[in-house]
């Protein structure tokens, strides 16, 4: 259940846990690809800590044993210079209980292999089409649940009625890219877009895929004009079974359009340990 808060000093709310209560966890946030405290950029450092110790010291008082927090990937942060996560982390002793790598592109040195040379000229040769849709119906009936279904048994994370209501409330930030062979659609990726990053939410073709190039002749498109003025492309984990395990010949793809791996951080801390952030300046 949502277990979402908000934290006050003195009358004046100054940060947010976007949170899921699990029994006696709580994560930041299970719905979300990251977790952890909102909060404006000018908060200091002192604020900071005393909201974190106030949130934790509220868990545990409510019969909650431990907070999991999914850090933000260091290239998403907007404000680089007011992220005392990893401190607050280590005062609290919190375990790192898991670790994803995000392929993650920097536009100004993207690079092609050409294995990704060969499945642009095939969406060239087959004279591909790439549209922008404000619809996901298509993709997400004719394209992306068939996959997911035929190939792992899931659905995707947000149902269609779910992806088209995030859409209406960002509809500058959630944006969908389908690709056409003679009129019919035969992939697409769905790009959440922030400041800094065009992030690839979903992705997923059609079997003939390789045959026509169609996620090469997309990717290139995007990369070489939707989104070249931004600082990174990020086409998201290839991690499977928690982390443990890396799917090979997704990462060799995303690769070969110039991505290098970063890291994201999942970390358990116990709320007992509010305790270790008291008396802490001098």
């Amino acid at each position: 259940m949502d277990y979402s808060l908000m934290i006050y000093k003195d009358k004046k709310l100054v940060a947010l846990l976007p949170a899921n209560r699990v029994g006696n966890e709580v994560f930041s946030h299970q719905g979300l690809s990251y977790g952890g405290l909102v909060y404006k950029k000018d908060l200091k450092s002192e604020t900071a800590i005393e909201v974190f110790k106030t949130l934790l010291k509220f868990l545990n008082k409510n019969d909650i044993v431990s907070l999991i927090l999914k850090e933000l990937p260091i290239n998403y942060l907007h404000n680089t210079t007011n992220n005392p996560l990893a401190y607050l982390c280590f005062k609290t002793k919190a375990k790192m209980v898991r670790t994803d790598m995000h392929s993650m592109i920097d536009l100004q040195f993207r690079s092609y292999s050409n294995s990704r040379k060969e499945g642009l000229k095939r969406g060239q040769k087959h004279n591909l089409v790439v549209k922008e849709s404000d619809s996901f119906e298509d993709f997400w009936n004719a394209i992306l649940i068939p996959n997911l279904k035929s190939k792992h048994g899931v659905h995707p994370v947000h149902n269609l009625e779910e992806i088209t209501l995030l859409k209406s409330r960002f509809p500058k930030n959630i944006r969908q890219f389908n690709v056409f062979y003679k009129e019919k659609i035969v992939g697409g990726t769905t790009v959440f877009e922030t400041d800094n990053v065009a992030h690839c939410q979903y992705i997923s073709g059609n079997s003939d895929k390789n045959e026509l190039g169609s996620l090469d002749f997309l990717h290139i498109h995007l990369l070489n004009n939707v989104f070249k003025d931004k600082k990174y492309f990020s086409f998201g984990t290839s991690n499977i079974e928690a982390g443990q395990k890396i799917n090979q010949g997704l990462q060799f793809w995303k690769e070969g359009f110039g991505a290098r791996s970063i890291t994201q951080g999942f970390y358990e801390i116990d709320t007992k340990n509010y305790k270790l952030l008291e008396e802490l300046f001098i």
